[in-house]
């Protein structure tokens, strides 16, 4: 193997280990299954190839954004391991990053399976 494909390989490695991190997260292990929720409902409900797009766009971009938080927070952590305001603050806005997501993805969920429940 080149070096290059030895490199992406580790990457891929470094990046399955961050999963690890990231589903080590309370919030995180919420958010996967909401994720399987939502797929549950959409094999039972059989949905539309658009709305799996829209579904999974939705739950990538929740565990995406979990995923940068869990980030930043370890990284603000590291640099800042005594209290501080703006390192708080760096923190709530990584956190209201993943909210943003989330009433997305809910409202996705709402728009996709709401009428279907109500049947």
């Amino acid at each position: 193997m080149s070096q290059k494909s030895i490199s992406r390989l580790q990457s891929f490695g470094h990046a399955l280990r961050g999963l690890k991190v990231v589903f080590a997260e309370p919030n995180a292990q919420i958010h996967l299954i909401a994720a399987a929720v939502a797929v549950a409902l959409g094999v039972y409900f059989q949905i539309s190839v658009l709305e799996w797009v829209a579904v999974v766009f939705a739950i990538a971009s929740v565990i995406g954004a979990e995923a940068l938080n869990t980030a930043i927070e370890k990284t603000v952590d590291v640099a800042s391991p005594e209290w501080q305001e703006t390192a708080g603050q760096a923190k709530d806005a990584a956190a209201a990053g993943v909210l943003i997501f989330s009433i997305g993805a809910a409202a996705v969920g709402a728009i996709i399976f709401l009428p279907r429940l109500l049947q």
